[in-house]
């Protein structure tokens, strides 16, 4: 039987189990978490595990996952992880993105289409691409969420290359917000499409200009973090210095 494990992460830290079921739905918590806060449910027939935290504190902001061990596997010890759930302990309630749209420039034997969904919050948000039969995966770039001027909106874009002869295909960017769900067709009026090709930059200037402003960002504070330990080891130096002459003149 599969013992299901349910691991928390704090953003910039390792997963620290927080507990673990056994198949006869005995709970064991780890220690230094309040057992009494988590209340797990095993549903055999529907092939789920259930975690509910009572009473959300702040410290609770984390992604949980849940996994378990390969009872074939046994002798490789492999562990599987679920995709991960993101809670967000926010006084600010929920929002559903205010725009979304699909941009397309055609060059050469290719087109892009760029799927660009406006100020949400909170910032998880799943983007996916499908055809009229499934989802497509190939081709497909996903950028990360950004925050938009307002400090609590965030946005994303998200980009699909096809050849040039799937023009007249329809496709579908599919969003999925706690507050809504919707699907995107690219043959519609409503898509815009860049009339020449020096004006690419402005028709995707909400998803390249975003790239090209976190590669400057990034730059920047590359730059800045070598000056700081240009500093930082120039001071050290000096204090060498000073300590060397200081056991030689006394």
């Amino acid at each position: 039987d599969i013992v299901v494990h349910w691991y928390k992460q704090k953003e910039g830290k390792a997963p620290e189990r927080l507990l673990f079921v056994s198949s006869g739905g005995k709970v064991v918590t780890e220690t230094g978490f309040q057992a009494n806060r988590y209340m797990v449910e095993r549903h055999s027939v529907q092939k789920q595990c259930v975690l509910t935290i009572r009473g959300v504190i702040p410290d609770d902001a984390a992604t949980y996952y849940c996994a378990y061990w390969d009872p074939h596997l046994w002798s490789t010890w492999v562990k599987y992880f679920g995709m991960g759930t993101k809670l967000i302990v926010s006084e600010k309630g929920s929002s559903p993105p205010a725009n979304s749209e699909i941009l397309q420039k055609k060059h050469e034997n290719q087109i892009m289409y760029v799927c660009l969904i406006e100020k949400f919050y909170p910032e998880v948000i799943r983007v996916t691409w499908s055809d009229d039969e499934k989802e497509v995966t190939d081709n497909v770039v996903k950028g990360d969420t950004w925050q938009s001027t307002k400090e609590d909106e965030y946005s994303i874009a998200s980009w699909l290359t096809v050849p040039a002869e799937n023009e007249d295909k329809k496709y579908y960017c599919k969003y999925e917000h706690e507050e809504e769900k919707a699907s995107l067709p690219t043959q519609v009026d409503s898509v815009k499409t860049a009339p020449q090709e020096e004006n690419c930059k402005t028709v995707f200037n909400r998803g390249n200009l975003i790239l090209f402003c976190l590669i400057f960002v990034t730059d920047q504070l590359i730059h800045k973090a070598a000056y700081l330990v240009y500093i930082i080891l120039l001071l050290k130096s000096s204090i060498y210095y000073l300590i060397i002459l200081f056991f030689i003149y006394r």
